[in-house]
């Protein structure tokens, strides 16, 4: 029987190893070409399958591919595009069946977070009932690490890292100027509902070193009052301090601290920029003067200073994906397992999807310190394994030097799509 081929998208806000997974999953499929075929990759993710632009990786070198692993941003073109229920919008599912039994693709890899894991759910149950099986894999991404089952998922060790030497960097910029100058610094960072990456910051104060940096999480509702207690005593103490606030934190009637009004293509409100509200509230009801700044994208895409467990982890979940499918596995998330703190081991598990769809994991309680500003020493032997090791990418000319890809589509065999705005 002739080798079925492969699909693979990338989806949703892309990490500093998203590629890497992309790596894993190419090079694994290389080792097995009496089982897979091609592998396909979407243009701009699981748009490029509903639109049948399809990229044919099979043009790509070994050492374009090997390249993928110390490359950042989505090398394929990811998309913000979720496919709704099956019941509400199963034209676009029936779609993707469609593509699929025309490129005769077989697997179906898709990297992500909660929303592909659903996505990929679904796939697996409607390709089985028009006919057309596809194994349907997901591949866990996202910086937040809110993904449930895993015990971390790929690119948020990275953008811990980031954060971490970050708040580190920018804490001791503010203490040598405080005697005269900015006496708080205020950074905002990533996570809507869960505080991981904000937890992540206090990494930066040690023992040898400590820091005053105190972190709001979107889990603890923000109480004015208390906060700004905190920091005049904080300031008073030490002269100066630094504020982690994540983008999602939100006050005690349910109200996100910045909401810019609107939704993205996922439905989930828009945030504005929480930093300059907090500054600002500290500068009229404090007269500390305050700098601010937004991670943004840097703490997402910051590949030259990537966690090497993160890339490991990123590879491995590529690696396992194809594997895994190749025994028969289907509508599966691989999972990655702890087995111990220090020294750090871990491997590979897989989860049912239907165990992932709807969840999502947030910051323990136990993770939080009892004042609500910090996190406990549980929470540090949680997080501090997932930032070890440095993976730098070959430089040039004092730049690291990233995979530049031919991206070469496939000739396409049906009608054109439109997909919805």
């Amino acid at each position: 029987m002739a080798a079925k081929n492969a699909f693979y998208a990338q989806s949703g806000g892309v990490t500093a190893v998203i590629n890497a997974s992309a790596c894993g999953v190419i090079e694994t499929a290389r080792r097995h070409p009496d089982k897979i075929g091609k592998v396909y990759a979407g243009k701009n993710g699981i748009l490029g399958a509903l639109t049948e632009e399809l990229i044919d990786t099979s043009h790509e070198t070994d050492e374009a591919i090997a390249a993928l692993r110390h490359t950042p941003g989505a090398a394929f073109g990811s998309c913000r595009y979720k496919l709704k229920g099956l019941e509400e919008n199963r034209a676009e599912y029936e779609r993707l069946i469609e593509v699929f039994r025309a490129h005769e693709i077989a697997y179906f890899f898709y990297n992500g977070g909660g929303d592909s894991a659903d996505t990929c759910h679904k796939v697996a149950q409607l390709s089985q009932a028009l006919g057309f099986p596809i194994q349907a894999i997901h591949i866990p991404k996202t910086v937040d690490n809110d993904l449930p089952i895993t015990d971390s998922s790929p690119g948020f060790g990275s953008a811990a890292k980031y954060v971490a030497l970050s708040t580190l960097e920018a804490t001791l910029d503010v203490a040598s100027m405080s005697a005269t100058s900015t006496k708080v610094f205020v950074f905002e960072v990533m996570g809507r509902h869960a505080g991981w990456i904000a937890a992540s910051a206090a990494l930066a104060s040690t023992l040898k070193q400590p820091l005053p940096i105190l972190i709001l999480f979107p889990e603890v509702p923000f109480e004015q009052a208390k906060f700004l207690t905190k920091i005049r005593q904080t300031v008073e103490s030490h002269g100066y301090c630094s504020v982690v606030v994540a983008e999602g934190v939100k006050t005690q009637d349910g109200r996100f601290l910045a909401d810019a009004g609107y939704t993205d293509a996922f439905g989930h409100t828009q945030l504005g920029g929480v930093a300059p509200v907090v500054a600002r509230m500290i500068y009229r009801e404090l007269g500390f003067r305050c700098h601010w700044a937004v991670a943004d994208y840097l703490q997402r895409s910051a590949r030259h200073i990537a966690s090497r467990i993160d890339v490991e982890h990123a590879y491995a979940v590529g690696q396992a994906a194809v594997e895994m499918a190749l025994q028969g596995k289907n509508a599966i998330m691989l999972t990655i397992i702890r087995r111990a703190d220090e020294p750090y081991a871990w491997e590979i598990g897989s989860a049912p999807l239907e165990r992932i769809v709807n969840c999502e994991k947030k910051m323990p309680l136990e993770f939080i310190r009892a004042d609500g500003f910090g996190i406990t020493e549980t929470c540090r032997r949680y997080l501090s394994p997932l930032i070890q090791g440095e993976d730098y990418p070959p430089y040039e000319e004092g730049l690291p030097y990233y995979a530049k890809l031919r991206n070469a589509e496939v000739e396409k065999k049906l009608k054109p799509w439109q997909c919805r705005r």
